[in-house]
């Protein structure tokens, strides 16, 4: 494969990137699956714990669709962080015969201060995207709000104002989620990998981005509709699908830098 390589940025900060095909994402689902299959209780407990995630937020805001779509929302956002684990399981399982799930739960302790600054940059653009959200709707609807089973009806998006609405929310959305994809791609792996410092991680991400915008588009949209179809079967289709995602991520990370 070709590599995009500027020369003019020092080693440290200049990780190679590859140049690959729009498909290839479909490669790195393949792989996950032989993660999947050769330690299922990773699946089983991060599994679990994404859809304890997700039943808790439909429990506690099933009441305000305003916090319901956003935390959802939200849920993609933390993703690069919540899947810490997988993507140990999937690093050892380059060198391990056996991976033991219990060495996967402190894999925050190999990089500490990279991840957990991340992970604060993640929790801001989290904490942004709620207020935003909330503020969108509080535009949009003044007195009594709809509920969710309705906003997400056809018969919603009737109406001009609604569809309105649903325009200015999802492209607010949008941007939020771009940013962070740009950022956290590949971002966490090359810490854990790497023991990088978090911004030559976020910088190596953004630039995976830029060399392979078709590709990553790609990786974007599969990830966005696992993660959509696990909580679209009430909920319970993330202790499939995010897992899933968390494995491939790693893949992903192995294949678009040297």
């Amino acid at each position: 494969m070709a590599e995009v390589i500027d020369d003019s940025i020092p080693a440290p900060l200049n990780p190679r990137v590859r140049d690959l095909p729009w498909y290839t994402p479909f490669s790195w689902l393949k792989l996950a699956l032989g993660d999947i299959r050769a330690t299922p209780s990773g699946l089983l407990f991060y599994g679990l714990a994404f859809v304890a995630m997700g039943w808790s937020i439909r429990g506690l805001f099933g009441y305000a669709p305003e916090h319901t779509m956003t935390l959802v929302t939200a849920f993609l956002l933390a993703g690069p962080f919540i899947c810490l684990g997988l993507y140990e399981i999937s690093r050892r399982h380059e060198t391990l015969p056996r991976v033991q799930l219990l060495p996967t739960l402190t894999a925050l302790r190999i990089n500490v201060a990279g991840i957990s600054l991340f992970a604060i940059i993640l929790a801001l653009l989290v904490a942004g995207w709620m207020r935003v959200s909330v503020v969108v709707f509080a535009l949009f609807f003044t007195e009594n709000l709809p509920d969710l089973k309705l906003i997400l009806s056809p018969a919603f998006l009737a109406e001009a104002d609604n569809l309105t609405f649903m325009i200015v929310w999802l492209s607010a959305g949008a941007f939020f989620s771009l940013l962070t994809f740009a950022l956290s791609v590949v971002s966490i792996p090359i810490m854990l990998d790497r023991d990088a410092d978090t911004l030559t991680a976020m910088f190596a991400s953004v630039r995976v981005c830029l060399a392979n915008p078709a590709c990553m588009l790609t990786w974007g949209a599969i990830i966005v509709l696992l993660v959509v179809l696990g909580f679209a079967l009430w909920g319970v289709g993330v202790a499939f699908t995010v897992p899933l995602v968390g494995h491939a991520t790693w893949h992903a990370y192995r294949a678009l830098i040297e």
